[in-house]
């Protein structure tokens, strides 16, 4: 038992913690980037005030809207972008691009805040399975031990080591979550960019 716990809090101590560089308690192995910038996914015309409007033109923002969904294939995402790109001046495609951001960008910031509160929950779990495990042990040290007492610790414990191990593994799930959002708003700014001054 108590093997397993050391294993369970290694575990917790391993790479997933301290990966992160600058933040202790960021549970990935992926580095920590906090907020994505339209630099870097995106090679065009650097977007100036006639653009910003531009993205808040109905159109644009309901294409952005679905070119940002993952469920969307990107062979459709691409379609759709050369579909508006026959009609499209490079302002408008830059326009598409920010408008797309606008959405990838609060979302993906919202899942960094959330990772950041999973490794947090994480944490401290690792610490109720070790002051747990502890307790334990003095329960089954006491001169006339009180068995009951030892099964309720026990059972207590393994629900922990349960969940902790349960969420270590959904971790590598979630932490890719921000990964794929990069990775489409990249796809989704080449894909703009290739209709540029066309």
């Amino acid at each position: 038992m108590k093997r397993l716990v050391a294993l369970v809090l290694i575990a917790a101590a391993g790479p997933a913690w301290s990966a992160a560089g600058t933040d202790p308690e960021w549970p990935c192995i992926q580095r920590k980037q906090p907020h994505l910038s339209l630099g870097q996914v995106w090679t065009g015309p650097v977007p100036d005030d006639r653009i910003a409007e531009l993205a808040r033109d109905p159109r644009i923002e309901q294409l952005a809207a679905r070119l940002e969904q993952r469920r969307l294939p990107m062979e459709e995402a691409e379609t759709e972008i050369a579909d508006f790109a026959t009609g499209a001046d490079d302002a408008q495609l830059t326009a598409l691009m920010v408008a797309i951001m606008a959405k990838i960008e609060p979302d993906r910031t919202a899942l960094i805040d959330g990772i950041a509160r999973y490794g947090r929950s994480q944490v401290d779990l690792a610490q109720r399975i070790e002051d747990r495990r502890k307790a334990m042990a003095d329960l089954e040290a006491a001169d006339d031990p009180d068995f009951d007492a030892i099964d309720a610790a026990e059972e207590a414990l393994d629900w922990d080591q349960r969940i902790f191990t349960e969420r270590q593994q959904s971790l590598t799930y979630v932490c890719e979550t921000p990964v794929i959002l990069e990775q489409r708003a990249f796809a989704l700014g080449r894909a703009i960019a290739g209709h540029l001054g066309n």
